[in-house]
């Protein structure tokens, strides 16, 4: 079965009836994400990420996105260890929602709250976090899961603005890199887009200063500092990569600024 939005196998909507003794036992691995070579970032985790991803730009016309890079190959992510663990220091947001993802069938106004059934922590003999209570309501986990899903959306839509403006003020440039690899192989890296340094430069007085206080001025700067990132991740491959002690801890680092809009309440049937 192909994987829906690259990682989710068999994505359905959270049901009270169909899931009321559910529980979901986490357990640190990454093993859903071995073949994903980049995934999407939100701009709230260029500062995170920056330091050990190339940042660049995917897709095209309103699809455009920042992405992390995580292999230079398709089909090879080399920050998940041979055990499952993750090897980086920081993993992106879009991968610490899974099993849970948001779903919306109209303009973005009314999201659904779904699962991963094929993820093989979820179970019905209780271990790790109930999803509902004996009751049928939502437990404090599944309230935090729902929280940090919403925060998610709110940085989606400030991620979208950014890029926008990116292209609005004719930055971007699609771009290819020559990497070498351990082996000494050569191979080349297309299908992505960057800033151009030269158009940044020439941009007028108004739209820097525009930049800057949408503090996205701050964020092409990572994202081209993030650029020398290519050569120590095509040096990886070949390599055995070990992981850190998993940790389950849900981060905050996305949470929404003091007057964001989340997604507001989400209904589960």
């Amino acid at each position: 079965m192909a994987k829906q939005l690259l990682i989710y196998e068999r994505a359905t909507a959270l049901s009270r009836q169909r899931h009321a003794d559910w529980s979901v036992k986490l357990n640190g691995k990454y093993n859903f994400a071995r073949d994903v070579n980049s995934v999407p970032l939100m701009v709230a985790e260029f500062p995170f990420a920056a330091s050990e991803y190339a940042i660049v730009f995917g897709g095209q016309g309103d699809e455009i996105i920042p992405v992390a890079l995580l292999g230079v190959r398709d089909n090879e992510n080399l920050q998940v260890a041979e055990d499952g663990g993750w090897t980086g220091k920081y993993v992106p947001a879009f991968l610490r929602r899974y099993p849970f993802v948001f779903s919306s069938n109209d303009a973005g106004d009314n999201f659904t709250l779904c699962i991963d059934e094929h993820f093989d922590g979820f179970n019905a003999e209780g271990r790790g976090e109930r999803l509902f209570d004996s009751d049928g309501h939502q437990t404090q986990y599944l309230r935090s899961v729902l929280g940090f899903l919403q925060a998610y959306q709110v940085q989606f839509q400030h991620t979208k603005a950014f890029t926008k403006r990116l292209e609005e003020f004719g930055l971007l440039e699609s771009m290819q890199a020559e990497l070498t690899l351990r082996s000494g192989q050569k191979t080349t890296l297309t299908g992505f887009m960057t800033v151009n340094r030269e158009r940044l430069k020439a941009l007028s007085a108004d739209k820097l200063a525009l930049l800057m206080h949408a503090d996205e001025l701050e964020l092409i700067y990572l994202h081209l500092q993030s650029l020398q990132n290519f050569a120590p991740t095509a040096e990886r491959v070949g390599s055995a990569p070990t992981a850190p002690p998993p940790s389950n801890d849900m981060p905050s680092d996305l949470a929404p600024e003091p007057g964001d809009e989340t997604a507001g309440d989400v209904p589960i049937h």
